[in-house]
């Protein structure tokens, strides 16, 4: 995570700013990366209440710019401006969907996640950061060499995120019900699932120092036993990886990050393996880079001091 330089914070004018504002100075105090504020808007003109919202950024030592763009849909517009100001996380606030129409339509937060090239921080809570749990939820069954990159960046911006806030790094991972008829004998006793995930576990305790009461494998799916572990624990943040699979399979079985988001009450910060982030990259780049994107721009100068933490 102290590898992002620039951070892109979705504006909502329907929506308070003050949460996802909050949210953007403690990345950015931790990164000290430059905040790109945006607005996604049909409109022509640069809304002036962005415009103040950057100059009070600017006047508490942060470097900011503001952009006001449009592209045809809001996920559209943040995946080209993404794209286009390098930016390496896009922070946006949460809009609850309506349940009835996610049969027939593709929501822009489930959009942004599946083609969105780089990690998102969704902002559900108002809960403050401060001293709060940390969950990472990171699959250690599986053995693909992509995959356990992906689970040690969710374990590792997970940590980075409890040096920011104070707070207290927790692992959970899901395993599967034993099934007799497997082919791995492993796989046929509950005991021997859980002891070759705990052995799994045990690389990111010791790298990162987890207490082994901080490690929570249980028996279940990932998308129902994540919400209800970051509910008892009254988790800030949650850390999750997707896959970002689209078409068919996505329409059918859908990603667990996209099934978590509307179940988990925290923030969630989504990432995506490093092989998901080329394919997306050369997915949506191509397309976006060309098309006539609308826009808006007013930006303070990169070199703007950026705010020290204390």
């Amino acid at each position: 995570m102290k590898t992002i330089h620039r951070t892109l914070v979705v504006i909502d004018p329907l929506q308070s700013e003050a949460q996802i504002l909050e949210r953007a100075k403690s990345i950015a105090d931790l990164t000290q990366s430059h905040l790109h504020l945006l607005t996604c808007n049909k409109k022509s003109d640069l809304s002036s209440h962005l415009l103040d919202m950057q100059e009070a950024l600017i006047d508490q030592g942060f470097s900011v710019s503001a952009q006001q763009a449009w592209n045809g849909n809001p996920h559209k517009t943040i995946i080209a401006v993404q794209q286009e100001q390098g930016c390496s996380l896009v922070i946006k606030q949460h809009q609850p969907d309506n349940p009835l129409t996610k049969s027939f339509l593709s929501p822009d937060d489930w959009a942004l996640l599946r083609y969105c090239p780089c990690p998102i921080l969704i902002v559900k809570a108002a809960v403050s950061w401060t001293g709060g749990v940390i969950l990472a939820a990171v699959d250690v069954g599986s053995s693909d060499i992509e995959h356990r990159i992906l689970q040690t960046g969710i374990v590792s911006h997970g940590f980075d995120l409890t040096q920011l806030t104070g707070g207290s790094l927790h692992l959970v991972s899901a395993c599967p019900s034993p099934t007799q008829s497997a082919a791995d004998p492993m796989y046929q006793l509950r005991e021997s699932i859980q002891s070759y995930y705990r052995e799994q576990c045990q690389a990111f305790q010791d790298e990162f120092n987890i207490d082994e009461q901080h490690i929570h494998i249980e028996e279940g799916s990932a998308e129902l036993l994540i919400p209800q572990l970051a509910h008892r624990l009254k988790a800030a943040i949650t850390v999750i990886g997707s896959v970002a699979r689209t078409g068919v399979a996505g329409a059918l079985y859908g990603n667990t990050s996209e099934m978590i988001l509307d179940s988990v009450e925290s923030d969630v910060l989504v990432l995506k393996a490093n092989d998901v982030i080329t394919h997306l990259e050369e997915l949506t780049a191509p397309p976006l880079r060309s098309a006539s994107l609308n826009t808006q721009a007013h930006t303070w100068p990169y070199n703007h001091p950026v705010r020290i933490s204390n």
